[in-house]
C-alpha cells in the first residue's frame, strides 16, 4: 500500500511540475525566404502547368513539406533519368552542378530554378574567384546538396572543410593563391573558427568574412542564444538532415542547455521535461510553423498551459519568382 501511495505522490508531483511549465517561442523562427519562394515556385508551377512537374531531390529538407507538394501533384526523383524528355522540372532550393544543368539542356527539359538566391551568391563568388585562378575551398559538410552543388559550378581543384583540424591537413599546390566560400547554414562560430585557422595558416587567402552565412540562419542562431538565458530546455522543430536545423540544436547544446531536435511529435520523451519548468521552441528555416503548433499541443498534454513568443523582429525578406511565373 505504501509503495502505491508513494507512486501516486510521483505522478501528482509530475503533474504539478508539468503545469508550472512555461513554453517561449523563439523570434525569428521557422521558414526563411528562400524556403517560401522554393514552395511558391513549385505551387504557381502546378497552378500554370498542372501535373507533371518534376522536382529534383527534396525541395528543401523537410518532409511534411515534401509530402504536402506531394499531395499537390508535383514528382520528387533524384536524378534527371527519371525525368521524360521535355518535362517541366525543377531544381530545389540548394542549388544543383554545371554538369546538371548541362544535362538538362541536353534532354530538352523545361527548367525552373528554384535555388535560393543566397545560395546562388555563392556560387557566383566561387566561379569568379575560380576564374581569377584562384584555387576554392567551400568551407561546409561535404555530400550535403548546397555544397556538392557549389563544388560542380567551379572548374578546376576544389576542396571542401568542416573543422580547422582539416585546415591542418590540407594540402595545396599554391598556398599563396587561395580564396574560399562558406555553405550558408552552418553554425557562425564553427565558420569563424574555420576561417581564422585558414587566415592563420594562409594569410593571403582571399574570401567572404562570414557574410555568407544567411541572414535567416544568423538570425534564428541570434534568437536561440537569447531565448537560452530564460529557458532550461530547447526544442527544435527541423529535419535530421536539415543542417541548420542541426545547427540551433548545436547552439542550445553551447549553451549549456539540453537540446532536441524534433521531426516527428511522436518521438519527444516525457524525459526531457524531468525537472525543465521552461522550454524553448526554435524551428529550422524549412520547417512549417504547423509543425511548432503540434508540437504544442503534444506539450498541453504534458501539461504546459503557458505560452509566450519573445520579444525580435520579425523578418521582412522577400525574394522574387522567377518571371516565367
Amino acid at each position: 500500500m505504501g509503495e502505491i501511495d508513494g507512486q501516486q505522490g510521483s505522478n501528482r508531483s509530475k503533474r504539478m511540475e508539468a503545469e508550472r511549465m512555461q513554453v517561449i517561442l523563439a523570434q525569428p523562427r521557422g521558414f526563411c525566404a528562400g524556403v517560401v519562394r522554393a514552395i511558391k515556385i513549385v505551387e504557381r508551377a502546378l497552378k500554370i502547368h498542372g501535373t507533371p512537374v518534376y522536382v529534383l531531390h527534396e525541395i528543401v529538407h523537410n518532409r511534411h513539406v515534401v509530402e504536402d507538394l506531394k499531395n499537390q501533384g508535383a514528382l520528387f526523383v533524384e536524378t534527371l533519368d527519371e525525368v521524360p524528355a521535355g518535362a517541366l522540372t525543377i531544381f530545389s532550393a540548394h542549388g544543383v552542378s554545371t554538369a546538371v544543368v548541362q544535362n538538362a539542356k541536353k534532354r530538352r527539359l523545361r527548367i525552373i530554378d528554384a535555388t535560393c538566391p543566397l545560395v546562388t551568391k555563392v556560387h557566383l563568388q566561387a566561379q569568379q574567384y575560380s576564374r581569377q585562378g584562384f584555387e576554392i575551398i567551400i568551407i561546409g559538410h561535404p555530400g550535403h546538396p548546397e555544397v556538392e552543388g557549389t563544388r560542380g559550378r567551379v572548374e578546376g581543384l576544389v576542396h571542401v572543410l568542416s573543422s580547422s583540424a582539416e585546415v591542418a591537413a590540407l594540402e595545396v599546390r599554391n598556398p599563396d593563391h587561395l580564396a574560399y566560400v562558406t555553405q550558408t547554414t552552418l553554425s557562425i562560430d564553427d565558420t569563424r573558427e574555420v576561417i581564422d585557422a585558414l587566415k592563420k595558416r594562409f594569410p593571403t587567402i582571399r574570401g567572404p568574412e562570414l557574410s555568407d552565412i544567411c541572414y535567416a540562419t544568423q538570425s534564428r542562431q541570434n534568437a536561440v542564444r537569447r531565448l537560452a538565458k530564460d529557458i532550461d530546455l530547447l526544442l527544435v522543430v527541423g529535419a535530421h538532415n536539415s543542417s541548420n536545423s542541426n545547427r540551433l540544436r548545436e547552439v542550445g547544446e553551447q549553451s549549456g542547455l539540453p537540446a532536441y531536435l524534433v521531426e516527428e511529435v511522436d518521438n519527444i520523451e516525457g524525459a526531457w521535461f524531468s525537472g525543465k519548468t521552461r522550454v524553448g521552441i526554435t524551428s529550422g528555416t524549412s520547417a512549417p510553423e504547423a509543425m511548432v503548433q503540434k508540437l504544442l499541443e503534444r506539450l498541453q498534454a504534458y501539461g504546459a498551459r503557458k505560452v509566450t513568443e519573445m520579444r525580435g523582429e520579425r523578418e521582412t525578406m522577400r525574394f522574387r519568382l522567377p518571371e516565367s511565373l
